[in-house]
């Protein structure tokens, strides 16, 4: 490429920038705290508090100064900022972090190779920090390549990160492959109900080992390779600027908090959430759907939800209910609700040709279309090609769409809703959503769908907390009050190992609630089992005969799923409900759930903590434990709250597994209070009753009375103690249901261990009203082994 030619492709680049730019109002101009050129780059810093920055980089000035994309709440903050210049370049500083724009010297002629290899851009560099110059993160360049994306000129567009030495990489959202540390792999950062591992969500925030992360602000297709030849690249194939926030902090908490702060914060679901939620694919008529509850009941065993899933309807996009099968939906509701149980049911945003919407919707441009305005209807790649996707995109059809719903629906009596296909299911590539291609906006769907019940539940309904079960997400969903899960995933033991890794990657994310579908969702079957199942597969109704090590798998998915924020018994068998895998594993599976609800208080108080700081409490090790080097890319245990570390059994026939002890503390083996040093391999015992599971030394574990759903008031049986080190835990309860806790209305304890004197003691009254000393078992601490 001669000189002449770079020089009018740059041209050529900032006059297409140009058009572009004047397409966008001008309201969306933000105030970065300066702008800088770097050989016709220009580069803006804009704060958003002490430890948080974006960055932004373009040909045309007029493109730094627009406001982040979709999914931000926060606005610019440039309290305590100071800009400084100088020979070492433009220095942006606050007191936690500064932000360096080194110069960059005028381009020379081109040498012999340069002719064919000339860079199109000028070159831009930006270093982060710590304020006494420690380097903590380097951005060490840019693209902006011109492409033609459905019909649109535009770019693609990416930037470049040295890789620090040690530095490993987590979140991203949702990916399936079953590997938690990102480095030395490529993600396909988009949402894709068809990927071969499992669907993948685009989240695209990644927290390092390093002190920082990134959240990229481009919602269209991306592609992040994280510490490839030395290089974190990330590129997305539609955008006319580089920007992306870094965040600062000296934990990983910190670096959540931070994504809380520019995306949202996550609400405390309904205590029910944390219960038993009992769905099926599907519950075929009322009275088969009342016999599952009614099971619950008549067993004693707890429950607080029951789903109804899809077709229950009488033409897809009818949000009505077929009255052949349900014929008295809101007496069903009221009499679950009289057993103490709660209902969730499942909302499609398609909407079938010649149902009583489509034409309206149409009509309104309120639905996915080509180039020419046309409705697309149905995906052609799926076995139910039939629907036009809700443009949810569009204030107004989001608003259409909750009224619908709450008229439809919530006038029957359903609590909470289920927004499926929010990937969404029919792919908008190719396609136009109401702001522009589907190629632009691919990975928004689920945040703004998710919304539009989000926002007219919390106008409609001000006093009852929301809940949504959600098949995706983006920046900023964990505000929409959305419990996630990792969609229709195959009811094998492989998919059961992938489960680990992909929920701690997704809490990485800033996404607190996930949870899988308990025995996978896909028909059961599998591979012939290669040891003889732990579990007698006799009187099973939930599968074939031939799959005779399933019962064996659910145990093992219902004991780790006790563990996760959600536990969700669903999926496409005959039955579902934890008696149908046979007379051998009923009492384990309930022995599991009426751990669950013996450990509500813990499980709530957890929940609270998280709406107050945004931080998950299904932890990836090297959360908690950033300087063992041992739980870099530890995956298949995990701590659960500041008590647990949890080692899920994911293989069959397995009766013990290695599980890693953490070093800096002491642990107990929950069943048998047995301690051990941290720092170390052991072999823990898994019989096929047994989920391996440990406390951290000082921990403080508040237990509750059986109870048969959230509702009943739950005293405490015990409050038990695990010496070895100081500790706290802060316990909390409310009513349950309503937003008062937003108002400071619930009732709170912290409860504090002195280890020297073994004295436990409370910051106040305990929300159930008990005497601490009454209630505190101190659990036995012989030699640490």
């Amino acid at each position: 490429m001669s000189k002449k030619t770079a020089v009018a492709r740059r041209l050529s680049l900032v006059c297409l920038v140009a058009v572009i730019t004047s397409l966008v109002p001008l309201s969306a101009i933000s105030a970065p705290l300066a702008a800088v050129e770097r050989n016709g780059a220009y580069i803006a810093i804009e704060p958003h508090g002490p430890n948080i920055a974006r960055v932004t980089i373009s040909l045309d000035r007029k493109q730094t100064e627009f406001f982040s994309g979709d999914g931000f709440i926060d606005k610019p903050n440039s309290k305590g900022w100071s800009h400084h210049s100088d020979a070492a370049g433009d220095s942006f500083s606050s007191g936690q972090m500064t932000v360096v724009v080194p110069p960059q010297p005028w381009p020379r002629t081109p040498g012999i190779m340069q002719h064919y290899f000339a860079p199109t851009l000028p070159p831009v560099a930006v270093r982060v920090e710590t304020p006494d110059g420690h380097l903590i993160a380097a951005m060490t360049g840019w693209d902006m390549t011109p492409v033609e994306v459905a019909g649109e000129r535009t770019f693609r567009v990416g930037a470049s990160f040295r890789v620090m030495p040690g530095e490993h990489y987590y979140g991203l959202g949702q990916n399936q492959e079953g590997i938690l540390d990102l480095k030395g792999r490529t993600i396909d950062c988009r949402h894709n109900y068809g990927a071969a591992a499992g669907e993948t969500v685009c989240v695209p925030f990644m927290i390092t080992n390093r002190h920082y992360g990134v959240v990229w602000d481009n919602a269209s297709p991306t592609t992040v390779s994280a510490g490839v030849n030395g290089n974190t690249h990330w590129s997305s194939e539609v955008g006319e600027r580089v920007s992306f926030f870094v965040i600062t902090g000296s934990t990983t908490d910190a670096l959540i908090r931070g994504y809380a702060a520019l995306t949202g914060p996550t609400p405390l679901p309904p205590k029910p959430a944390f219960g038993l939620i009992q769905s099926k694919a599907r519950y075929e008529t009322q009275a088969q759907l009342m016999a599952a509850a009614d099971g619950y009941r008549k067993r004693g065993y707890p429950l607080d939800v029951m789903v109804l899933d899809w077709f229950y309807w009488t033409r897809i996009g009818e949000l009505d209910i077929d009255r052949a099968a349900f014929p008295d939906p809101a007496a069903m509701n009221q009499s679950l609700h009289d057993r103490g149980v709660h209902t969730l049911i499942s909302v499609w945003p398609r909407f079938e040709r010649g149902s009583r919407y489509f034409d309206l919707l149409a009509a309104k441009g309120w639905l996915l279309h080509d180039r020419n305005g046309k409705a697309v209807d149905g995906p052609p790649f799926r076995s139910d090609p039939v629907g036009g996707l809700l443009d949810s995109t569009n204030p107004d059809a989001r608003e259409w769409y909750w009224d619908r719903i709450r008229d439809n629906l919530a006038s029957l009596g359903f609590d909470w809703f289920w927004l499926d296909e929010t990937e969404p299911d029919l792919s908008p590539d190719g396609r136009f959503y109401s702001i522009g291609s589907g190629d632009r906006y691919h990975n928004l769907f689920p945040l703004v769908h998710t919304s539009s019940v989000a926002d007219g539940s919390a106008r409609d309904r001000p006093n009852k907390r929301n809940l949504i079960l959600c098949r995706a997400a983006y920046l900023g969903s964990q505000r929409t009050g959305c419990l996630f899960w990792s969609s229709d995933v195959q009811a094998t033991w492989e998919a059961l190992r992938r489960q680990v890794p992909t929920g701690l990657n997704v809490a990485a994310s800033g996404l607190a609630y996930w949870g899988s579908d308990t025995g996978g969702w896909q028909w059961p079957h599998g591979p012939k089992a290669l040891y003889a199942p732990l579990v007698n597969p006799a009187g099973a109704t939930a599968m074939n005969a031939d799959y005779a090590d399933y019962p064996e798998l659910f145990v093992r998915w219902f004991q780790y799923n006790s563990f996760t924020p959600t536990l969700r018994v669903h999926g496409n068998r005959p039955d579902t409900e934890i008696w149908a895998y046979g007379a051998a594993a009923e009492p384990i599976l309930a022995k599991f759930l009426r751990l669950r609800y013996a450990l509500m208080p813990y499980l709530y108080s957890l929940g609270y903590s998280t709406s107050q700081s945004g931080v998950p409490f299904m932890r990836a090790l090297f959360m908690d434990f950033p300087e063992d080097p041992q739980v870099a890319n530890l995956g298949d245990e995990y701590m659960f709250g500041p008590a647990f570390l949890v080692a899920p059994v994911t293989e069959q026939g397995q009766t013990s597994r290695r599980v890693y002890l953490p070093a800096g503390t002491a642990w107990y083996d929950w069943w048998t209070n047995e301690r051990f040093a941290g720092g170390q391999w052991i072999t823990a015992p898994a019989p096929i009753d047994r989920l391996p599971l440990f406390v951290r030394a000082g921990a403080i574990v508040p237990l509750g009375v059986a109870v048969s759903n959230t509702g009943e008031a739950q005293p405490l049986s015990e409050i038990r103690v695990f010496p070895g080190a100081d500790g706290s835990f802060s316990l909390y309860d409310d009513d349950g249901l309503t937003n008062e806790y937003r108002q400071g209305l619930g009732r709170s304890a912290t409860l504090r261990w002195d280890d020297h004197t073994g004295r436990l003691s409370s910051s106040g009254p305990l929300p159930t009203g008990q005497d601490v000393g009454k209630l505190l078992k101190i659990v036995g601490a012989p030699d640490a082994k």
